[in-house]
């Protein structure tokens, strides 16, 4: 039987135009599936939105910070409404670029190395780049869809790179400038559906690479198969590291000199036409209704996975004489 789905799409970030494409294209797949689907726009009084929705299941079609950060994870959590995707805190750690890279070093599992410049020291990031060297990435600290992603070669353009990368959210990471090829794990569950590598037209795959076209798409990636089931074991861990469930993307380096290293979890993928899990599960023989179905189906909420602790005898008060 259908169930009643709000898609929750729209968002408050720099991501809204993307999560709007996603969230139509899950609304017609649920739609042809033959559930009954309420499209939820995120954004100011989305609170009362939810509960005037009379919705089972919350699909998350959202991207980005006040999405994806696990904010409005927790508010589903507060509504006791399921949701897709990841739960609160491990959303949180995905989204905190820095601090997922802290988690990953702790399961040993390479990433770049890199640090965290906020705002107000973005006038002092060569002093905090140290000996870090050129070229580097400079990103948002948390953010996805490459926006606001530069690769900057020399000391001269870092303080403007880092400047614009705290425009989004108000801090940066930079990192350093591993040359490779970049490849995408999908997950559904806590299986690997397969592996994408993505070829950009120029150096780093920014939002207009990503979205604009020109990039083009090897699936499997351009790697001997040993190599290939050593990257996506490599993100299966990552995913796993910090407590991600439903589904997700990972993205790696895997550079030229034979070592692969992480780049990021991404909790809520986008779902639109040039979007890389759908790719990625369309050659695993999943068509797109069916991955839609598929991460519908483990929707779920954190609380439910807390059992009812056995109640607690009183311990007897004792007053020292």
């Amino acid at each position: 039987m259908g169930k009643r789905v709000g898609v929750l799409m729209g968002g408050w970030g720099e991501e809204r135009e993307i999560s709007l494409k996603t969230g139509e294209a899950v609304v017609a797949a649920l739609e042809t599936l033959g559930h009954t689907v309420t499209r939820v726009f995120a954004g100011p009084g989305l609170d009362r939105a939810l509960r005037a929705a009379d919705i089972e299941v919350a699909f998350l079609a959202l991207h980005g910070r006040m999405g994806e950060d696990g904010r409005v994870q927790g508010l589903l959590e507060l509504l006791e409404i399921p949701y897709t995707g990841s739960g609160v805190l491990a959303s949180a750690l995905a989204m905190d670029k820095p601090m997922a890279k802290k988690l990953f070093q702790l399961h040993n599992l390479a990433t770049p190395r890199g640090y965290r410049v906020a705002r107000e020291d973005a006038e002092r990031a060569l002093e905090l780049h140290g000996d870090n060297g050129f070229p580097c990435v400079v990103k948002p600290a948390k953010g996805g869809s490459s926006v606001g992603l530069s690769v900057v070669h020399d000391a001269g353009a870092l303080v403007p790179a880092v400047a614009q990368a705290c425009r989004f959210g108000g801090e940066a990471l930079v990192e350093r400038f591993v040359k490779g090829q970049e490849v995408t794990v999908g997950i559904l569950g806590d299986s690997v559906l397969g592996s994408c590598e993505v070829a950009f037209p120029r150096e780093g795959f920014d939002y207009e690479a990503k979205y604009k076209g020109g990039t083009q798409y090897f699936l499997p990636p351009r790697l001997s198969d040993t190599r290939r089931v050593n990257v996506e074991s490599l993100a299966l861990a990552a995913y796993r590291a910090l407590g991600c469930r439903g589904y997700g993307r990972v993205d790696l380096l895997c550079s030229d000199t034979e070592n692969d290293v992480v780049l990021e979890v991404n909790t809520l993928p986008g779902f639109t036409p040039t979007s890389l899990l759908p790719k990625i599960a369309a050659r695993a023989g999943l068509d797109f209704p069916a991955l839609v179905q598929g991460v519908l189906d483990r929707a779920t909420r954190d609380e439910s996975h807390v059992t009812e602790a056995a109640p607690v005898a009183p311990v007897p008060l004792r007053i020292a004489r």
